[in-house]
């Protein structure tokens, strides 16, 4: 095939375009490298040894024999259960709810298109990233020793939890909506208030409404966790058989906290379908 006179040959592109047609894929390479040492370095450093690991799994599969058939003993013993498991669902319920109501207003402040002010948005960005810097177990040993043992610490533990991270994600959702409607709003003569609740809040309240839902599911399985510091619900029972090494009722525990946790993804899965697809039709 005879090459046309008005296009340039490839040894000319080559030298106009030296960066383009050099070989790529060394600096992948090096970074899979670098991951698979690191790991390899982890590993060595922490001590790991495939002989343990491997009689790890013979004890976890004699424990997992113990637990068989599950069994929850008496009928008051059942109802106690059933009693401590709704307890964590609704400390879930109760901490989310709070750390939502909390972490809304907080997002206005911190989003760079409702805020009031610079100075403020920056210590509410960092006000957030202090909450959600320190784990939910650690909020529920600080309240625990503020206000002692039961749910209230465990309510006050997730809500402390959640508002940094709920603030945070209030925030991007807030700065991300689209700007239109705001502006015509305020061309139209409206305040920024205006602008807020009918501009911005009709768009990221499905966004808003979705992620409080996914943390409730999340904090179901937290709240199991806390309780066993003394945070009340299903958490303290668990660690209370674990303790007296009663392995079949533990199983029975655990598959009420399973069951329970895959209700609330159903639920809240059709929740965030239902109010998804209005928004889609529109």
């Amino acid at each position: 095939m005879t090459p046309r006179p008005d296009l340039p040959l490839q040894s000319d592109l080559k030298m106009r375009h030296a960066a383009l047609f050099r070989p790529k894929g060394w600096s992948g390479r090096l970074l899979v490298l670098a991951a698979v040492s690191l790991l390899i370095f982890g590993l060595w450093h922490l001590g790991f040894s495939l002989p343990k690991f491997l009689a790890g799994l013979a004890s976890l599969g004699k424990f997992t024999l113990m637990m068989f058939p599950p069994e929850w003993g008496d009928s008051a013993s059942l109802w106690r259960y059933i009693r401590a498991l709704g307890e964590t669902v609704a400390i879930a319920l109760l901490g989310t709810m709070l750390a939502a109501i909390i972490a809304f207003p907080l997002s206005l402040i911190a989003a760079r298109n409702t805020t009031v002010s610079r100075i403020l948005r920056f210590f509410a960005r960092r006000s957030f990233d202090t909450l959600r810097g320190v784990d939910t177990l650690v909020w529920a040993l600080i309240w625990v020793n503020v206000v002692g043992l039961g749910p209230f610490a465990g309510v006050l533990a997730i809500a402390i939890s959640d508002i940094g991270s709920l603030g945070k994600l209030f925030s991007e959702a807030i700065e991300a909506s689209d700007k239109r409607p705001v502006e015509g709003i305020t061309a139209s003569g409206g305040s920024r208030l205006h602008a807020i609740r009918f501009g911005i809040l009709p768009q990221v309240s499905p966004v808003l409404i979705s992620q409080c839902l996914y943390f409730f599911e999340s904090n179901t399985r937290s709240a199991t966790i806390i309780g066993i510091v003394g945070a009340g619900g299903i958490g303290l029972q668990l660690s209370e058989q674990i303790r007296t090494l009663e392995w079949q009722t533990v199983c029975f525990i655990i598959i009420m906290i399973l069951l329970t946790v895959s209700a609330i993804d159903f639920l809240s899965t059709k929740l965030r379908t239902a109010i998804a697809g209005p928004v889609n039709r529109a």
